[in-house]
């Protein structure tokens, strides 16, 4: 099912909230769902209107009953559980709280001024999944081991992916560790164990799950919409000097699980309608997908038009007060496979999700240079490292170095919408 447009999107709705009017990512037509506390407070669940948050909690007799019958936790599992048509008319409901002034003064006391608050991860994360659809990504690192066959046989067959781990996703704002390993020896000597020396950061988009599947029940793509939540930012952070050691038979381990950054507002399904374009066609000569993953209406709506950018800061930068740096840029159609075809081959074998399951869609590149998503791609595996405005230069992440994803939708006609930061930085390994 695709999520409709209607009132909630309307480019001339405009809110009481103080700055959420011609907020650049968190206007009246977002309304992202996140955890939040406030100073004092225990996590619960909240809206992002402009540079206020919204505490669902203490408005929760206005709601739908549905709605506020899962608002009682410091996640959002329950709450991502909800059928979409009950997510829906919480969304509707929330548009006409903070838009109609009848209405203020009940809301205006449970918003809190988003600086004063921290926020956390928005789901307890029981499974994380990370695929690999980023085609260009894929032929870039491909060619750098395989110039004369970068994909494999298998990727325009099956949405490729791996399971992560769960336990080490934290929300953005926490810092990362470097981490320490096995990288490759050298021909015939031992691998070094140590720090790993080309840390790495991944642009990806998050994928959020609401409505499950029960176990050995697949979902068939033309409802796989219907399991969507919402959206954010993910980094997943790759410590690629132990990744070239370990990943051959059984793919990534240590290189992955040691730390990944996800945004803490999840922009729902909903919110996202006016921003479903179609999915790029294929190249010529690429293999139809077989009928299980092909669905003629996720082709039509199944891609979004959003902007990912990913940009980076070293200490030095900060000090001397210069701006963030871009890496790259890039539109998130740059997908080979659709959100939709991700969901139903994860659930083909049986498996079942969960709500709060978290899917990473890969690493996004364009392409063209200056939209890559990582530094394995854009300094080619280190033989070309970048210059920062302060003269330093990065082969692959230092020690200070700060990298924050940012992502904005966009269609003619309607209100942009954001994501929100997802930033973190890295900070000398423990050792």
């Amino acid at each position: 099912m695709r999520p409709s447009i209607d009132e909630t999107h309307d480019p001339a709705l405009s809110s009481w909230v103080a700055g959420a009017n011609g907020h650049a990512e968190f206007p009246v037509q977002n309304l992202p769902l996140g955890i939040f506390s406030h100073p004092g407070g225990a996590p619960r669940p909240g809206v992002a209107i402009g540079e206020r948050i919204l505490d669902l909690q203490a408005i929760a007799v206005l709601l739908p009953a549905e709605a506020a019958a899962r608002l009682d936790s410091g996640t959002l599992n329950a709450l991502l559980g909800l059928p979409a048509a009950e997510r829906l008319a919480l969304r509707r409901r929330l548009s006409m709280l903070v838009s109609a002034e009848t209405h203020r003064t009940a809301i205006e006391p449970a918003l809190h001024a988003a600086p004063e608050c921290e926020l956390h991860l928005p789901a307890a994360i029981g499974d994380f999944t990370d695929f690999y659809v980023g085609i260009h990504h894929a032929n870039n690192v491909g060619r750098q081991f395989r110039p004369d066959n970068p994909l494999l046989p298998n990727y325009k067959w099956v949405p490729i992916g791996y399971h992560g781990r769960a336990s080490s996703v934290r929300p953005s704002g926490v810092s990362v560790l470097r981490p320490q390993g096995q990288g490759k020896p050298a021909e015939g000597e031992a691998p070094p164990f140590g720090p790993s020396t080309r840390l790495d950061y991944e642009l990806e988009l998050a994928v959020w799950i609401g409505v499950g599947n029960e176990l050995g029940a697949p979902i068939p793509i033309d409802q796989a919409g219907e399991h969507i939540a919402g959206f954010g930012l993910l980094n997943d952070w790759s410590a690629r000097d132990l990744q070239a050691w370990e990943y051959q038979p059984l793919g990534p381990f240590l290189s992955k699980s040691f730390h990944s950054t996800v945004s803490p507002w999840i922009v729902t399904a909903e919110a996202l309608a006016p921003f479903r374009i179609a999915q790029p066609p294929r190249p010529g000569g690429d293999p139809q997908p077989l009928p299980h993953l092909w669905n003629e209406a996720d082709q039509t709506h199944g891609a979004l038009a959003i902007e990912l950018k990913a940009t980076l800061e070293s200490a030095a930068m900060r000090e001397a007060g210069a701006a963030p740096f871009t890496l790259g840029q890039g539109p998130a159609a740059n997908m080979y496979w659709t959100v939709a075809q991700i969901v139903t081959h994860h659930a083909s074998n049986g498996c079942n999700l969960h709500p709060g399951d978290l899917l990473g869609s890969g690493t996004i590149s364009a392409p063209s240079d200056d939209g890559l998503g990582s530094l394995l791609e854009i300094t080619r595996g280190g033989a070309e490292p970048i210059e920062l405005p302060t003269g330093e230069t990065r082969a692959f992440l230092e020690d200070g170095d700060t990298v924050t994803l940012s992502a904005v939708a966009h269609a003619e006609g309607y209100v942009s919408i954001g994501f929100g930061p997802c930033t973190a930085t890295v900070l000398p390994s423990r050792a």
